[in-house]
């Protein structure tokens, strides 16, 4: 069964940090890009992040550019985002979805395959 599987998420304050995994499993992800994208409550979901097949390219959302790294191991086909700085409107719940092509695009109707997600709350 291919899935992904997210993790890491959880409560934090205004001002932390949290990491959250994407980890893939039933198939090689390694030649795919992979993306990060959130959904707040009573929201539509949102693009957070993308990157390559490789790792060499991404791409952010303009509201979480600076704060958000997204980043991959190919070798354990996880992919990471590291959220800094996190903000009240960061609270969603965050999905990781792999990609159709090598590079990743900022729409979800370029990705295949979702995650069931993982809570992301920023509350004081």
């Amino acid at each position: 069964q291919v899935q992904l599987v997210e993790s890491g998420g959880g409560t934090v304050q205004p001002g932390e940090s949290l990491r959250l995994s994407c980890v893939g499993s039933g198939r090689t992800f390694n030649n795919l890009s992979m993306g990060w994208f959130r959904q707040a409550q009573g929201k539509e979901r949102e693009f957070v992040a993308t990157i390559s097949w490789d790792g060499g390219t991404t791409d952010y959302a303009d509201n979480v550019k600076g704060r958000f790294t997204v980043s991959r191991d190919n070798g354990k086909n996880t992919m990471y985002l590291e959220m800094n700085a996190l903000k009240p409107e960061d609270t969603a719940v965050y999905y990781c979805a792999l990609g159709q092509l090598g590079l990743g695009y900022p729409d979800g109707k370029y990705y295949q395959l979702w995650g069931q997600g993982t809570q992301v709350t920023v509350s004081t």
